[in-house]
């Protein structure tokens, strides 16, 4: 499976400015009280996603909210009226049972294939311009040590065209990283704002969803779940052939009504460390030896109003251990990257332009200064970082006083 590459070497703080009306707010989980993260929340065209404490901050500046829509996988959505305050959004749990069509073990591989066919009905045929949040950290051990963030616009071509004409510009991005000479490693893994060009599973049928690729699992229908208020079919995918690069377990979420794909889960089997590492690493310094010990992705599409399914999240997540020549223990390293789509339109749509465009070869870390503007982000809607991750922004910012 061929994707996109970046460094990941970067870190930023966040803000929030401007005249734009903001809607902030807890999600939880009705029956336990702890926070959900990843739900998606929407109003008027807008999305962001909660992060891992279940906070979100919503902005819009030129239409009033005055509800949100909040959805989770395997929960109830839930619509919330905007009352001024910051909002705090129980979501209840849903078990869901298979239609009366009973979809055997034996028909998830039709199941597949009948998704597949669907693809030019289920999605945008016409070009669309989507406007996302992008975040990536790396932690060493138990300790943040970059963090970048960014506002990128993606042109998309329709789904019916190659994903070749598609393209990632950023707009505005910023930086921080640890000045510890010993916390920098200059390790090129998967990644960065192309990611969402290169993991479209949907649109980039040669990554998975196809005939050859798909002949290489075992294919299993799962105990179905909801995502918002729609029934989704589960289906596990399982290696059952030995190949010469590394295959993946996971499971693809199916829409019931449309038989449109929602959500790719993957985790890269490593049972075999050099086909990991081929799949993982690109380069790395002479002296570190590279020990790979996970690769999972998830990539969320969402059903808009007018019936059409569109990405709207995607994270890959990384895990590794590196050990150096004459020294007693490895260290344990873990990058992430997401990206959540917050806006798309299909009116004026404008191509990006190849100058402006950000490459798969490119670093995001190279394209964006460092900053400490409190009125950074003005009224762009972003991903609000964890309290984890908001201390240590802290500390990364104290070491440049």
């Amino acid at each position: 499976m061929r994707t996109a590459i970046v460094y990941f070497m970067l870190l930023l703080a966040t803000a929030t400015w401007g005249q734009s009306m903001v809607v902030s707010g807890t999600v939880e989980d009705q029956t336990t009280g702890k926070p959900v993260g990843g739900a998606n929340v929407q109003a008027a065209g807008l999305s962001v996603v909660t992060n891992a404490d279940g906070f979100f901050t919503l902005k819009s500046q030129h239409q009033e909210l005055t509800a949100v829509t909040v959805s989770h996988i395997g929960y109830e959505s839930r619509r919330v009226a905007v009352t001024g305050q910051p909002l705090t959004i129980s979501l209840r749990p849903t078990a869901v049972l298979l239609s009366e069509v009973v979809v055997m073990a034996d028909n998830a591989r039709e199941l597949v294939r009948k998704a597949i066919g669907n693809i030019a009905e289920n999605y945008s045929r016409e070009a669309e311009n989507y406007r996302c949040f992008y975040r990536e950290t790396a932690m060493k051990r138990q300790h943040f040590i970059t963090v970048a963030e960014g506002v990128v616009d993606m042109y998309k071509s329709g789904y019916t065209q190659r994903q070749v004409r598609d393209r990632v510009a950023i707009r505005k991005g910023r930086r921080l990283l640890s000045a510890k000479a010993s916390d920098t490693l200059g390790v090129k893994v998967l990644g960065g704002p192309v990611t969402p060009v290169m993991l479209d599973m949907v649109k980039n049928p040669d990554l998975l969803l196809n005939d050859e690729e798909l002949s290489h699992y075992e294919l299993k229908m799962e105990t179905p779940t909801t995502i918002g208020d729609r029934r989704q079919y589960v289906v596990s995918l399982t290696p059952h052939v030995v190949m010469p690069y590394a295959l993946y377990y996971g499971r693809l979420y199916i829409d019931q009504q449309t038989l449109a794909f929602t959500r790719v889960e993957l985790s890269l089997d490593m049972s075999d460390r050099h086909k990991a590492t081929s799949m993982m690493l690109v380069r790395k310094p002479l002296r570190v030896r590279f020990r790979p010990k996970e690769l999972s992705l998830l990539i969320d599409y969402r059903q808009g109003s007018d019936g059409l399914t569109r990405m709207s999240y995607v994270r890959t997540t990384f895990r590794f251990n590196c050990d150096w020549r004459r020294r007693l223990f490895a260290t344990p390293f873990t990058a992430t990257c997401e990206m959540a789509v917050t806006s798309t339109t299909g009116k004026d749509v404008q191509k990006i332009s190849g100058r402006e465009s950000f490459d798969q070869r490119d670093a995001f870390f190279d394209r964006v200064d460092f900053f400490r503007d409190p009125a950074f982000w003005q009224d762009y809607n972003i991903i609000e970082p964890t309290e984890t991750l908001d201390r240590a922004i802290d500390k990364l910012m104290k070491r440049y006083e």
